[in-house]
């Protein structure tokens, strides 16, 4: 998880919500990934797509078996999604997202004994680390927003 926080500062740094995702398989990195929707201007590039885009990748196919997703904010639908059909076997995350989580939130599409695979989850691992992160970036958002009032109404000279 540590690593995911690392990839999530990143995010942070870029002006990106800060959330981080890392893959590993026997205990080795194999893909890392922070979110970077605002930088790329694409909307499937959260943080645990990126980390799953780089582990195929690095492994050479598709099939993530053996591998665990950390993550600092429980994956929303699409990731969860993504989860399911690279059959990556364990995700671990950080803090739940009440608002968009799809591992047990709002729903929990990665255990659903519909579909043809499921993960094995554990949640609330370093929550309060992730979560902190997450409060900081928006009320740090909300502040410089705040700070960049508009002009009073006609209040010009000009």
């Amino acid at each position: 998880m540590q690593a995911a926080l690392e990839e999530a500062s990143i995010a942070k740094s870029l002006g990106e919500v800060p959330i981080g995702a890392v893959i590993t398989c026997n205990g080795e990195i194999i893909g890392r990934g922070h979110n970077l929707r605002e930088t790329s201007n694409d909307p499937t590039t959260h943080a645990e797509m990126v980390a799953i885009h780089q582990a195929a990748e690095s492994i050479g196919h598709w099939r993530l078996l053996d591998t665990v997703l950390y993550v600092t904010l429980e994956p929303c639908a699409m990731c969860a999604g993504a989860l399911v059909n690279a059959r990556v076997e364990r995700l671990v995350y950080g803090a739940s997202d009440p608002k968009a989580g799809f591992c047990g939130s709002l729903g929990d599409l990665v255990r659903d004994p519909r579909l043809n695979h499921r993960l094995e989850v554990t949640h609330s691992v370093l929550e309060q680390t992730c979560s902190r992160l997450l409060k900081d970036f928006f009320a740090d958002l909300r502040r410089e927003r705040a700070d960049i009032s508009p002009p009073e109404e006609g209040g010009s000279d000009l």
